[in-house]
Parts: C-alpha cells; structure tokens; sequence
C-alpha cells in the first residue's frame, strides 16, 4: 500500500513540460496507442480493429468529419429512453418541474395549469402523500396497496420486489414508488432504465432531468463510435460553462448542452459563441437578463428586477470564452462590452423563455470596444459587433489555439504550435475542424513531448476504465456520485472557468488515492449498476493496474 502511495504522489512530475521531447519523433509502433488514448475515452478492441484496417490519418479524418460513421445503435437505443434530453425548458417545466413549483401547485391545488396527465395524476397523489406524513402510525403503502399485496411486498426479497412492482397498473406503481425510501438500490443500480426513471419521477420529478443528462454524458463517452465529436462536446461545455443548479437552469441546461453546444463542436468558434451568448442558461446564469442601462434603471426603480448594468457576462466573454485573461483589454473595456449587451434577455424566465432584445432596457449610447467606435443609436447589432470584433482578434486566435492545445498535445503546448493554430483560426474565420486537422497532423503531437503527458480528468479517466474493462453499464447513478467524489461533479461546476485539463487541478494526493479506490472496486464488481468480467483472481492487478500512474495518462 505504502508503494503504491508513494507511486502516486510522484505522479505530477510526469507531466512536467519537456521542451525537448517535442523534437523528438514518436515511434511508429507507438503511434496507434497514442491516437487511440488522446483522441478516445480510452481505447477499445473495436477503435483499435479500426484504426488498423483504416490507417491512422484516414481515421482521425472520420473522426473529424463524422456524419459518415454509424452511431452505435445501443447507444441510440438509450438515448431514445432518455425523454427529457429532446425537451424544451417549458415542457420540462410541466412534465418535471422543480421542488419550488411543485410546492406552489400543490400549496395551490390549481393542478389544472399542468398539461402533462401523468404529471397531473402524480401532482394530486403528492398532495395526498403530504397529508398522510401527518399521521406518524400510518402504513406507508397502505392508501394503495392491498393487504395482501403490502404484505408481499414487505417480505420479498429485492427482486421480487422489483417483479411485484412490475405487474402493477401505472398509477399504482407510481404511487407505491413515490413512498418507497429514496435510493433504493435494486431500483436505482438496476438494468430497468424505465422503473429507475419513474421511481425518481415519483420522488423528485426534476431529477430526472438531470439523471438523464448525466446517463447520456456517461453512455456518449463510453459508448459513441464518434469519440472527438464527445470529447469537444465535453470540451466546449467546460469552455462555456454554466451551473446547473443555479435556479432554473434545472430546465435549461438540456437544451443549452443540445442547442448552443452539440451543433457546432466541430464547426465554427463563431457560431458557438454566438449561440451561446444567446441561450436563456448563459443569459441566466451570469445575470446578462437583468442587465440594463442606466436609464432603464431609473425609469425601474422599485422594481426587483431593475439592477442597472451587470459586468458579469462581459468579464467572462473577454477572459474565458475569447481572449484569455489580461490579454490585451482593460477594465473600461469590460464596461463598454457589458453596455453593448444591455438589454440581451429572455422571456418568461421562470418558464425558461427564450432569447430576448429588450430595447427598453438597452444603452444607446456611443461605446468604444478595444478601439473599435459602435456608434450611438444602435440595439442588438451592438452585442453581435462586439463578437465580430472578438473574432478578428489576435488573442481571441491565440488563446483558443492554446486552450485546444493544451488538451490534445500538453499542459504547457509548444509555441510555434499554437501560432501555427491561430494563423488557421484567422484564415479560416474560426472554423474548429481545419484547425484541428492541422493540430493533428503537426510534428508536435505525433512526439515524445506529447506521448502520455497528458492526466486524465476523472471524467476521463472513468470513462476510459469502463472501456478498458468492456463493462456493462446498466446504471450510471453511482458513476455519477464517483464522480462528485473525485472532484468533478457532471453540470456542477460553480465558478464559470469550467473544469481545468491540467494535471496540476487533479493531482492532489486525496484525488489520487480515490481514483485508485474506485479501480479497485470496478475491477471487484462492486461499483452498483457496473459489471465486469473479470475474475475475482485477477480482479486487483487488474484494479491496480487501472488506478496506477501509468493509466492516469494519455
């Protein structure tokens, strides 16, 4: 125990930069393995049958341009189960609303405004559920089960529990699964992906909402034939992040991962920076809504909702989302950005409306934005010239070339690497692709500088130890708790930095020895809702092996 400690507290002086080692060309036997474990969640019999019949260029092409490559239909499969990934913010908003709107209908007992019937239906068995806990002797199936049923219930085994709920009509299973104590774990780490859905529905409608984000982030990384396309999905939504549990992105985060993220994670920096600064989640989340000008204030005070100008987005934009912080603007700069923003809002907020101009609330006023005059008398045009000139600067190039550096080649990326990438940047006018394909195919990433000098986050790491193992999934649930407990909860990340990709964020000895736990309890099959084949006479080399330094890399 004591040498495998030791083994992982040296474990950040591996990565190190090594100047050097990018003049070094990576062996051609090495090549594969490299491609495979930079470019995947981690490496599977199925990627490296690929990859050999294709040849390492033409596989990273269709990696980069995947509309060719067939999805894993098990993958879709799950997807399709998945109902609230394809719904709008207000249709989630009826169907699975948050604990403050539930307790506002049912406080109300107008449940009429619900459309959904099955929401309806459950609305109205909760209420009643909340008369009941007044009666501390009361059986807590006995409103709906009969005694013989509550009886068979009680004494079956966890099993045939899960049968006896099966055989019962809808309503009644909701009701009996709404008052069964929370977690149970026959449900909630079973291959029943439709009892272990409605179970939560019954108890907490709006974690289902977020039970279905975190079991398509898991199953996409582990699952999708287009690994790139997931690891720039994952990628992108660090870069603009946003926090789930503020408020009601609980409705919005879904359509801001499947609308403003996934559709340009291969396509233009413009396009998802745009669609971004648009979306209810971001607006909502760095307070860009209540912003307004000063006039706008005045005419509001009294109001809640009249707060004057919000610095917020502005600051975020300049530092995280395009040119990097202290890179070239200045505090009036922040200012002048968060003018031209004014009255970028949304409607219906507690509904989770949409993208709105609010001209009232907008600052007409002359602005100067990195030496660029927006002229006075302008409205919305006043945000999208400011991501026009953001484009066409220098830094925004450099500091997005260095950021997707820094994830693909090494914490520190050589220099003329990341020049060469912006020169593409600005040629190309932000599209991610060619860059990519020029990052891909530089001497830097195919060297000994950049072979394994990367740390897996533990997302990545995870994922790739449930590729390594070929493991059936059956439940993502405890995967997602492991994942809290290693430090990156999935759409929790409260500043708005994201999570960082290098290894000094992740190499903290407590990290390191969790990560090493949860090998070794993958590897025992004793991770809930997981199942290897392994057996149990090799199960700790082989939890050894995946909690050591060397798989840490990539």
């Amino acid at each position: 125990m004591l040498r495998r400690t030791v083994a992982l507290l040296v474990l950040p002086a591996l990565f190190a930069a090594n100047p050097v080692g990018f003049q070094r060309k990576l062996s051609k036997g090495a090549r594969i393995e490299h491609a495979l474990n930079r470019l995947t969640f981690g490496a599977t019999d199925a990627d490296r049958a690929m990859i050999s019949q294709l040849g390492v260029e033409k596989w990273i092409d269709l990696q980069l341009h995947p509309q060719p490559l067939p999805e894993n239909p098990a993958l879709l499969a799950r997807l399709a189960k998945l109902d609230s990934l394809p719904m709008t913010a207000a249709q989630i908003a009826d169907k699975y609303p948050p604990p403050n709107v539930l307790r506002q209908l049912v406080r109300s007992g107008n449940f009429d405004q619900i459309k959904d019937p099955v929401m309806r239906a459950r609305l109205e068995r909760y209420a009643e559920r909340l008369k009941e806990k007044k009666d501390q002797n009361a059986e807590p199936n006995a409103a709906v089960l009969t005694p013989e049923e509550a009886k068979a219930f009680r004494q079956a085994t966890p099993e045939e529990r899960k049968a006896l709920l099966a055989k019962l009509d809808p309503a009644k299973r909701d009701a009996v699964l709404a008052r069964l104590p929370a977690g149970r774990p026959e449900i909630m780490n079973g291959n029943d992906l439709a009892m272990r859905r409605e179970m939560i529905a019954a108890q907490q409608p709006n974690q289902v909402v977020y039970h279905d984000l975190t079991d398509a982030k898991m199953m996409r990384a582990v699952q999708s034939t287009h690994q790139v396309e997931e690891i720039l999905a994952d990628f992108w939504f660090n870069h603009f992040n946003v926090f789930y549990d503020k408020g009601i992105n609980r409705l919005l985060t879904s359509s801001y991962e499947r609308d403003a993220i996934r559709p340009h994670v291969l396509g233009n920096f413009k396009d998802l920076l745009l669609a971004t600064s648009q979306h209810p989640s971001m607006l909502f989340y760095l307070d860009n809504w209540t912003s307004m000008s000063a006039e706008a204030a005045q005419r509001g005070r009294g109001k809640k909702k009249a707060q004057g100008l919000n610095e917020n987005y502005a600051r975020e934009l300049l530092e995280l989302h395009t040119m990097g912080v202290d890179n070239g603007y200045t505090q009036k700069d922040v200012t002048e950005v968060a003018r031209c923003f004014t009255g970028w809002s949304m409607t219906a907020p507690k509904m989770g409306g949409g993208f709105v101009f609010n001209a009232r609330n907008h600052d007409r006023g002359e602005k100067i934005v990195l030496g660029h005059r927006i002229a006075a008398g302008g409205g919305k045009e006043d945000g999208l010239r400011v991501i026009d000139i953001l484009m066409e600067h220098p830094s925004t190039a450099r500091f997005i070339a260095r950021k997707l550096a820094q994830r693909f080649v090494a914490d520190e990326p050589p220099p003329a690497l990341v020049e060469r990438m912006a020169k593409s940047f600005t040629k190309t006018k932000g599209e991610i692709a060619p860059m990519l394909a020029l990052l891909f195919a530089s001497p830097e990433f195919w060297s000994e500088g950049a072979y394994k000098a990367k740390m897996k986050m533990p997302f990545e790491m995870v994922a790739s130890a449930l590729r390594a193992t070929n493991a059936r999934v059956d439940s993502t649930v405890a995967l997602t708790q492991q994942l809290a407990t290693l430090g990156q909860p999935l759409y929790k990340k409260v500043e708005p930095t994201g999570y960082y990709a290098t290894a000094e964020e992740w190499t903290n000895s407590a990290a390191l020895l969790a990560r090493m736990n949860f090998a070794m309890a993958l590897t025992s099959n004793k991770v809930p809702g997981v199942k290897v084949a392994i057996a149990p006479s090799e199960a700790r080399a082989k939890g050894l092996a995946l909690g050591g330094p060397e798989f840490q890399r990539h």
